[in-house]
């Protein structure tokens, strides 16, 4: 009797052994991608709340003055920011997710080839782009690399798009 509950309590511990591994990971999957579900849902909200701009119309609005007066600041020097800019290559459903404390000034950059080579590329050689635009101060997010790393992610742009890194850590 003794010998037949041993045994039973060394099956119940190796069966145990087994089980609550994989419960642990099957629940922190579970939990990753309730979070990654979070901050897509986030990353969604704020790029349909952001205008969305060829880039003509940014290059327009960049050199605009706000009032037009002789001596004012151009838009782009006066209302620069943090945060991060998402590049949609249209015609090849390709991202590109980028992050700079001035905006304004680096989406600039990749549109007069300063930036991404192969956005540049691919802007020159015609293909349609659009341009969203994302401030750090009102997103949630504490820092850009934590906003630029999770928009890279929901956009896929490492793995189907041009950025070459997943983000900064």
């Amino acid at each position: 009797m003794f010998e037949s509950s041993h045994h039973t309590l060394i099956i119940l511990i190796i069966i145990l052994s087994c089980v609550i591994p994989i419960a642990v990971f099957i629940l922190t999957e579970f939990q990753a991608q309730q979070k990654r579900k979070i901050i897509d849902e986030t990353l969604e909200k704020l790029s349909e709340e952001s205008l969305e701009l060829t880039p003509e119309e940014f290059m327009n609005l960049r050199e605009q003055k706000i009032y037009g007066r002789k001596y004012e600041g151009y838009y782009s020097l006066t209302h620069n920011f943090a945060g991060i800019y998402i590049l949609h290559n249209v015609t090849k459903d390709k991202y590109y997710v980028g992050q700079s404390k001035t905006v304004l000034n680096r989406v600039n950059m990749h549109f007069t080839g300063k930036g991404n080579g192969d956005v540049y590329f691919d802007y020159r050689s015609g293909d349609s782009f659009t341009i969203k635009m994302i401030s750090l101060e009102k997103s949630g997010f504490s820092d850009l690399n934590s906003l630029e790393r999770n928009a890279i992610a929901k956009y896929n742009a490492y793995y189907n798009g041009y950025n070459k890194t997943r983000g900064n850590y």
